[in-house]
């Protein structure tokens, strides 16, 4: 990896110190991702504004649409259809059971143990 030294007013300097903290990373980070960017898109002019720094509310929309995607790579779904019908969601009876059961299971396991169950 090369190095270069980028001479900026101190003004700029503090603004770009307080863009990198918020963003999580360090300055020379952002000049290296801006300069890739450049160097892969003749396209890029270097105004300012022009979007090449990801903000906060981008990254984690990028970040979403790619848990998204993984998601549908791996299978899982997010659609209504996967979830429990309001019937199930409301059954009482069964979350009853589910909570007996449960309490059951940490006091077999406290006995077999010789602790309380209320004991951290």
């Amino acid at each position: 990896m090369r190095n270069i030294t980028v001479s900026v007013d101190e003004e700029t300097h503090r603004l770009a110190r307080i863009r990198a903290a918020e963003l999580d990373t360090s300055v020379s980070a952002l000049v290296r991702d801006y300069l890739k960017s450049m160097a892969a898109d003749p396209d890029v002019d270097g105004e300012a504004g022009s979007g090449s720094v990801e903000t906060v509310y981008q990254r984690r929309c990028r970040l979403l649409r790619e848990v998204l995607a993984d998601f549908d790579r791996q299978g899982i779904g997010l659609r209504m259809s996967d979830n429990l019908p309001r019937e199930a969601l409301y059954d009482r009876d069964a979350a009853r059971a589910e909570a007996v059961a449960e309490r059951e299971r940490r006091r077999s396991i406290s006995e077999a143990l010789g602790t309380s169950p209320c004991d951290s």
